[in-house]
């Protein structure tokens, strides 16, 4: 970022001026003419007086100095601004208050961390598949039971092939045809991460005696 130092520094080497050549014109003493060139404003007594240097040197060299001034309040004000804030922590933050300040920091950068992480293990982890019901597996008169189960909304749920289509809350409903013996129930999962699942299910129907 251009600053006033570097404008007028280069405004005074294209003109092919030394140091001594300003100090001669403006009879400003060379040591403050680098101090203004290295934006070393802690050098002079106050921010009146840099202004009245700043506007004879800009018309020793051709400036625009409402441009040189406008430059050196955006600086000057930028460094007031940091140096009291660093007046304000040093004057409350006692060490007990900093002690604790970097107590919660911690804490904070530690919460952070650990959610980041257990995103990052959700992201890469297989899809799951909770079934709410049936909560039993053996049956003896039902010609067909209703599965009902709850999966991540962005996960895609396939039954025997059969893409099913999960309500807002990832609850979603299957009509599963029973026959006497065993029946098996597969369930296909397939994340937004690509990752997939395979979940089987058995249910029982024993003949009624």
């Amino acid at each position: 970022m251009l600053t006033v130092a570097d404008i007028l520094k280069n405004q005074r080497l294209k003109k092919g001026l030394t140091l001594e050549d300003i100090e001669k014109k403006t009879k400003i003493r060379k040591k403050y003419i680098e101090a203004l060139e290295k934006n070393q404003w802690d050098f002079f007594s106050s921010k009146i007086y840099i202004i009245g240097l700043l506007r004879n040197y800009s018309r020793i060299l051709d400036l625009d100095e409402k441009k040189i001034l406008a430059f050196f309040r955006r600086d000057y004000e930028k460094k007031e601004d940091i140096k009291f804030k660093k007046k304000i922590s040093s004057k409350y933050l006692n060490s007990e208050t900093k002690n604790l300040f970097k107590i919660i920091s911690i804490v904070i950068i530690f919460f952070f961390s650990f959610y980041f992480l257990y995103q990052l293990y959700l992201y890469f982890s297989p899809p799951k598949l909770v079934i709410i019901s049936p909560k039993e597996n053996i049956f003896k008169r039902e010609d067909k039971i209703k599965i009902i189960g709850k999966i991540n909304i962005e996960t895609s749920i396939f039954i025997f092939d059969q893409k099913i289509y999960p309500n807002k809350e990832g609850i979603f409903e299957y009509d599963f045809p029973l026959k006497e013996g065993e029946n098996k129930l597969i369930i296909n999962l397939i994340g937004a991460n690509g990752r997939k699942s395979k979940i089987e299910k058995i249910f029982i129907k024993k003949s009624p005696k």
